[in-house]
């Protein structure tokens, strides 16, 4: 199991998502438990980001919505860093 660090700005884009996605809650929460016991699952479409944003990692939400993060996989720790649209994250 990995712990999840919720950053500050991860913090306030979540409640934002939220606030303007409600009917995405049970979805949203349902993939942070997923990602807390492996963010390797397929579903979760896990993938390395390139260009300006190598080093860091994207899970799917939907086809449009993602969350950024990066894996400390020998700590063992997920730092979330943000949630949105694909164009949000990738421009």
């Amino acid at each position: 199991m990995y712990a999840l660090v919720w950053t500050p700005r991860f913090t306030g884009a979540a409640e934002k998502f939220i606030k303007r996605h409600s009917e995405l809650r049970k979805k949203f929460a349902d993939i942070l438990r997923d990602l807390e016991n492996d963010p390797f699952q397929p579903h979760l479409k896990y993938r390395h980001l390139g260009g300006k944003l190598k080093g860091i990692q994207a899970i799917s939400i939907t086809d449009s919505y993602r969350i950024t993060l990066t894996v400390a996989v020998s700590e063992k720790e997920i730092i979330l860093l943000d949630v949105g649209s694909h164009d949000e994250m990738y421009r």
